[in-house]
């Protein structure tokens, strides 16, 4: 009996591991394949995060034109003509327009 108990005490050391192997493989595989946290939705959030932060920069560019452009006319009333010129593509009677893309 006491031979038997020796040899299922080494195979439980032996063995011991298995079911920390097996929990660890539960958790990658809960963590890479469920879907509120797959790793093909982090990516998916990644890129989004990416496009609006593009998106972001081009509205921070476009607002500090705009920005410009107000304080150009607040500044100097003769900028408001010459900004509307522009923009509608308006011409004096006695000038001629070019305009290059």
């Amino acid at each position: 009996m006491a031979n038997k108990a020796k040899k299922l005490n080494f195979w439980i050391r032996r063995k011991s591991h298995l079911p920390l192997i097996i929990v660890g493989t539960l958790v990658v595989v809960l963590l890479f394949l469920n879907d509120e946290t797959s790793l093909a939705l982090n990516m998916k959030y990644e890129k989004e995060i990416n496009r609006l932060t593009l998106e972001i920069k081009e509205c921070k560019d476009s607002a500090a034109y705009y920005r410009n452009q107000r304080d150009a006319i607040l500044h100097n009333p003769d900028n408001l003509e010459h900004i509307a010129r522009e923009r509608f593509h308006m011409q004096k009677p006695d000038e001629d327009v070019f305009i290059l893309k």
